[in-house]
């Protein structure tokens, strides 16, 4: 854990973060805590016209002008790499960070995505059968997600991406890690025709989510021996968490994660403990907030 601070400057920095709960989220528990000197902002590239390969620049600059720390979300999780002076060993392992700390001048990269994922999972679906997981998604939360699995005990890994060569990567990694278990690159046009042989169904990409409407993998395909997670949060009941649910899967939704992730996240930017029960129930307001505002 870093050393305790008394002012923070917190950065989230994506594209297309205009609606991210995560400000709310932080910024709650921070004035729960006490924390009176605490400010969570947006460091939106699609506001400054700026692509993902620049995220480093950003968080560079906002170091410069005094910001204590930055949240990484989606696509800069494995852009803003090359711009940080350290990793940790986790964010090392997955080649993707969502958490940079300032110390002692330094930025240094960290991965809560995973611990995230793997708190969600053993509190919502304590049971989960981890015999043959297919991952969609390779990108920052896809490996983070995987490498969680792995941690789970999964026996089987298998892991599609629109990039093939960045699943390729995600699977070399894992098995690189976990010698036992066994990893397979599945085309994305086959995941369906393969969901047969799987027990959980993991979503880690950006569909399903606000702006990104649809499904990672044709509904028609799920069964009811298949658990199915989704990363979105944006809405919590994407639409392949709710035709899961119609086939009698058992379903996790993104809230799991976002919260566990975001505590980590705040004990590594500020030092102090986060009450995760606490957080949960903020999350469930700010969302409730969001139905009615949207008129839902």
């Amino acid at each position: 854990m870093s050393t305790v601070r008394t002012t923070h400057r917190i950065g989230l920095v994506g594209a297309g973060i205009g609606t991210s709960l995560s400000p709310a989220l932080h910024s709650g528990e921070a004035a729960a805590l006490g924390l009176t000197d605490y400010r969570y902002e947006l460091l939106d590239l699609d506001d400054r016209g700026l692509p993902a390969e620049r995220a480093g620049e950003v968080i560079r600059e906002a170091h410069a002008d005094g910001w204590t720390g930055f949240n990484v979300t989606h696509p800069c999780k494995q852009a803003v790499i090359g711009a940080l002076d350290e990793l940790s060993g986790n964010a090392r392992l997955l080649g993707a960070v969502n958490t940079v700390v300032a110390e002692d001048g330094k930025l240094i990269g960290h991965n809560t995505d995973h611990s995230g994922f793997l708190a969600g999972l053993r509190r919502g679906l304590p049971a989960a059968d981890l015999a043959a997981v297919q991952v969609v998604g390779a990108g920052g939360a896809g490996s983070a997600v995987a490498y969680a699995l792995a941690s789970a005990g999964a026996s089987e890994l298998r892991i599609a991406d629109v990039d093939s060569a960045r699943a390729a990567d995600v699977a070399d990694r894992v098995s690189g890690a976990f010698p036992g278990i066994t990893t397979v690159t599945v085309p994305l046009d086959r995941v369906a025709g393969g969901l047969d042989r799987c027990t959980g169904l993991v979503n880690a990409t950006p569909i399903g989510m606000t702006g990104h409407p649809g499904t990672p993998v044709d509904p028609g395909a799920l069964h009811a021996s298949l658990w199915v997670a989704d990363v979105v949060y944006r809405p919590i009941r994407t639409e392949l968490l709710d035709a899961a649910e119609r086939t009698g899967c058992a379903v996790l939704d993104g809230g799991q994660m976002l919260v566990a992730q975001a505590a980590d996240t705040f004990e590594l930017l500020t030092g102090r403990s986060a009450d995760r029960a606490r957080m949960r129930t903020h999350l469930a307001e700010l969302l409730a907030h969001q139905r009615v505002t949207a008129g839902l």
